[in-house]
């Protein structure tokens, strides 16, 4: 799918924006989330990035919210809130403010397009020396990353000169060391011969500048159909991040290269195709019990104004909150249409649509908390009394889903330590153990 181009005439800013196990690996990680998990990614063109892009992202979005939405009561109507509208609002406003972006990825992809070598070449510098300096003055995002151009024979050459200059310009800025939770992503794969040539060079490179095995992370994205299922018929994806020997903690569905793939119309094209259902669950039934973070696609409707300029009039200025609002509620409801699947994570493209994002995930926590909180107190009830009859607590897995549930909540702020303590009976610190059964012991102690 081709890029979209997105100006800010109020702030100056251009934003070009892309929908776009071995045995005894780090893999294995049954059905735990040991780290903290985010809930969007940002892409953007790495002929724009800066270390400013991120705040600049989110005070686009908190003007718009605060333009649209001044109050919970309005916002409530826009998103068609059935409960917690107050708690959402506020939330909402406030990620704006303090961490708009979690995830951002510099793209030299689809949202980069094809350059001179020279041009690519002194973008993946800059870029690189860029995010250097945000983490150096502590505005770097929580996650953080590049994207290269695809490993196949047609592109090979550039995407691995992009990431040797990117890798080695960003670990002479740092003193060779790697901002935390960094990722390198590698789009378009289709066997699992490029994944292996891209970890050779990674560990090339990480020899040359004295980085541990295996510290350079990458993820993967899922948008051809033979990443799911080869030329011979067998299941691929599994050997795919097999490939990857223990580098790969995610992978990334792209919807529209994926149906495009499949032949499917562009005009039913769609995040909600059937076959992208099918497609999530076998990423989801592969990646998730070996601790894969996933993240689905995008929402290409752009929750954008129609109508630029001081001097609007009341049909004008009625016309842009349609507009708005409308591409909120698509992005909202793919959002949670995302996360009822099981996918935590997906793309955002434009910094309107960092609005839509935190109110479907802080909107989805909210409403399921309750429900959730039963179902695990009554877990732990059932753990305990199967210890004090000598017996075997089986519904350990469905109850560590639950555990994650709220691991995930309170990491994308909705919910608040005590908020989490009231509702389950459990510290934060108590969830974040290694298994339901460490979880339920410490309990009992």
């Amino acid at each position: 799918m081709s890029k979209t181009v997105l100006n800010d005439g109020d702030e100056g800013v251009q934003l070009i924006l892309r929908d776009t196990k071995q045995k005894g690996s780090k893999n294995e990680k049954a059905h735990s989330l040991p780290d903290r998990s985010p809930v969007h990614v940002v892409y953007g063109g790495a002929d724009l990035f800066t270390a400013a892009t991120p705040k600049k992202l989110g005070d686009i979005a908190l003007r718009t919210l605060q333009t649209y939405t001044p109050n919970f009561k309005t916002f409530a109507e826009a998103f068609e809130l059935p409960g917690h509208a107050a708690a959402v609002y506020e939330r909402t406003k406030r990620k704006l403010e303090t961490e708009p972006v979690e995830d951002f990825r510099i793209d030299f992809e689809d949202g980069y397009g094809f350059r001179a070598d020279a041009e690519e070449d002194a973008d993946a510098d800059r870029a690189a020396r860029e995010l250097a300096a945000s983490l150096k003055s502590g505005s770097i995002t929580a996650f953080s990353g590049f994207r290269v151009k695809s490993y196949s024979a047609e592109t090979r050459d550039r995407a691995k000169r992009t990431l040797n200059i990117f890798l080695e310009s960003l670990l002479e800025s740092t003193g060779h060391k790697l901002p935390s939770n960094f990722v390198v992503t590698l789009p378009k794969v289709t066997e699992k011969k490029e994944v292996s040539a891209f970890c050779r060079d990674l560990k090339k490179i990480e020899k040359e500048h004295r980085l541990k095995k295996g510290s350079v992370k990458i993820e993967i994205m899922v948008e051809h159909p033979l990443a799911l299922i080869d030329k011979k018929g067998n299941f691929a994806l599994r050997g795919i991040v097999e490939a990857a020997r223990g580098r790969c903690v995610a992978a990334h569905f792209g919807a529209y290269d994926y149906t495009a793939a499949l032949g499917i119309a562009a005009s039913y094209q769609d995040i909600g195709h059937p076959s992208c259902d099918f497609a999530r669950q076998m990423m989801l039934a592969a990646l998730t019990p070996f601790g894969i973070r996933l993240s689905d696609s995008v929402t290409t409707q752009m929750p954008v104004a129609e109508h630029k300029g001081e001097k609007l009039s009341s049909k004008q200025k009625a016309e842009n909150k349609a507009a708005i609002v409308a591409g909120w509620r698509t992005h909202f409801q793919n959002v949670t249409r995302s996360m009822s699947q099981g996918f935590y994570q997906s793309w955002d493209l434009h910094p309107n649509q960092l609005v839509a994002r935190y109110a479907a995930v802080y909107g989805f926590f909210l409403e399921n908390m309750d429900g959730q909180a039963a179902r695990l107190r009554a877990f732990l009830r059932k753990s305990t009394q199967a210890t004090l009859t000598g017996n075997a607590f089986d519904d350990a897995a469905t109850a560590m889903g639950i555990v994650n549930f709220f691991k995930r909540g309170f990491w994308s702020g909705a919910f608040t330590e005590d908020e989490t303590k009231k509702a389950t009976g459990l510290t934060v610190a108590e969830l974040n153990g290694k298994n339901f059964g460490e979880i339920a012991e410490g309990k009992r102690g």
